[in-house]
């Protein structure tokens, strides 16, 4: 069952950020992943959820998400990620 990779991030320092989105895109896509959206527009209809950058990927399964957050080719990544940006990551299953 396919899981997707849901991602509310707040860029906090842009050159950093900007350098991780540059390099993060090929390994995500080597583990399996599909990305659906990537920091497009949106528009809040209810709530009070007010996110800064949306990231939406679809991946084969939750394993495959698990294995690459886990990854040492991810790790330097996710470590300029913590230096720039904050961020909230669900993972959900699909249909």
């Amino acid at each position: 069952m396919s899981a997707y990779l849901i991602i509310d991030i707040k860029c906090d320092d842009p050159e950093p950020y900007e350098r991780y989105k540059q390099l993060v895109k090929p390994i995500f896509e080597a583990a399996g992943g599909k990305y659906h959206v990537r920091g497009g527009g949106h528009e809040i209809l209810e709530g009070d959820w007010n996110p800064e950058r949306i990231v939406v990927m679809e991946f084969p399964d939750r394993a495959a998400i698990h294995k690459l957050f886990d990854s040492a080719a991810y790790a330097p990544l996710k470590k300029l990620r913590h230096s720039s940006a904050t961020a909230r990551i669900i993972i959900v299953d699909g249909v």
